[in-house]
C-alpha cells in the first residue's frame, strides 16, 4: 500500500514536471502578446487622479479575471468540438482591436472636442469622475476580453496535442500569470510619481540618491505616460495585424518578402481604417434618421 501512495506521488511529481516545461514554453509564445497587452492596459489605466488609481486599476484587474473566467472554459469546449469558431472570434476581435487603433490615430490628426478627456478633479464634479471612471473602466475590460482571448488561443496552441488535464493546467497558469504580471507592472507604473515623492521625503539633504532618484521617476511618469499612449496604440494595430495575417490564409501568403511586424501593421491600421470608415458612415446615417 505504502509503495502505491509513492507511486502516486511520483506520477503526480512527473505531470507536474510536464505542466512546468509546457507553461515554460507557452509563456514564450505569448511573450509578444504580453508585451502588447501591458502597452493598452498602462495605457488604458492612466490619466485618473492619483488617489483614483488604484481603486480603478483594482477594478480592471477584476474585470480581467472574469474575462479569463469566461474565456478558458469556452476555449476548451470550442478547441475540442469547434475550433472553427475560435479562428472567427479571433477575427472578430481583430477588427475591433484593429478599430481602435485606428480611431486613435484618426482622433490625433483630427481630434474632436471630446477626444482627450482626462479625469481631473478641478474640471469635474464627483458623480461626472465617477461616470467617466467607469466609461474608461468599461472600455479597458472589453480591450482586455479580445486580448485575453488571443493569450488564451496562442497558449493552448502549444499545448493542443497533450491531454485535456494538461491543456487546463498550462493555459490556466499562462492566464493567471498574465493577469497577475501584467496588473502588477502597470500598478508600479501608474504609481511611480508617489514612489518619487515618497523617495524625495527620506531626506532632508539638498542631494542625496534617494532625493535623485525620486525627481528622475517624478519627472519620468508624464513621459512614460504619453509614451504608453502611443506604445498602445501602436500594439493595438500589431495585434490586430498579427490575428489576421496568422488566421486568414489569403493575408498570410500575401506579400511574403515583406518582414512579419510591418506585414502584421501594415494589415492591421489598412483593415481598421475601413472599418472605422464603415463605422462612421454608418453613425451618419443613424444620425440623419
Amino acid at each position: 500500500m505504502a509503495s502505491g501512495f509513492f507511486a502516486l506521488l511520483d506520477d503526480i511529481a512527473a505531470i507536474m514536471d510536464d505542466v512546468a516545461i509546457m507553461s515554460k514554453i507557452a509563456a514564450k509564445k505569448t511573450a509578444g502578446i504580453l508585451g502588447d497587452d501591458l502597452a493598452v492596459n498602462a495605457e488604458k489605466a492612466s490619466g485618473f487622479i492619483s488617489s483614483r488609481e488604484i481603486p480603478v486599476l483594482w477594478a480592471i484587474a477584476k474585470g480581467s479575471f472574469v474575462n479569463k473566467l469566461i474565456i478558458l472554459p469556452i476555449a476548451f469546449l470550442l478547441s475540442a468540438f469547434f475550433p472553427l469558431a475560435i479562428v472567427i472570434i479571433l477575427v472578430l476581435g481583430g477588427l475591433f482591436l484593429a478599430y481602435e487603433g485606428a480611431e486613435k490615430i484618426y482622433e490625433y490628426f483630427f481630434p474632436h472636442k471630446h477626444a482627450a478627456i482626462e479625469i481631473l478633479a478641478q474640471d469635474f464634479t464627483e458623480a461626472e469622475i465617477l461616470t467617466l471612471e467607469k466609461d474608461k473602466i468599461k472600455s479597458a475590460i472589453v480591450t482586455d476580453f479580445i486580448l485575453s482571448v488571443e493569450i488564451v488561443i496562442i497558449a493552448l496552441g502549444t499545448v493542443i496535442e497533450e491531454s485535456l488535464t494538461s491543456q487546463i493546467a498550462v493555459v490556466s497558469i499562462i492566464a493567471i500569470l498574465a493577469t497577475v504580471g501584467v496588473y502588477g507592472i502597470v500598478a508600479l507604473i501608474v504609481r511611480m510619481d508617489e514612489l518619487g515623492f515618497k523617495l524625495i521625503g527620506l531626506s532632508s539633504k539638498e542631494r542625496s540618491w534617494s532625493k535623485t532618484i525620486g525627481n528622475i521617476l517624478v519627472q519620468a511618469l508624464p513621459k512614460v505616460i504619453k509614451s504608453l499612449a502611443v506604445i498602445g496604440t501602436i500594439a493595438l494595430i500589431l495585434v490586430a495585424g498579427g490575428i489576421f495575417v496568422h488566421n486568414i490564409d489569403f493575408l498570410h501568403h500575401l506579400f511574403p518578402q515583406l518582414p512579419s511586424i510591418v506585414k502584421e501593421f501594415g494589415f492591421g491600421l489598412i483593415i481598421g481604417l475601413l472599418v472605422l470608415a464603415i463605422v462612421n458612415l454608418f453613425k451618419k446615417i443613424i444620425g440623419k434618421n
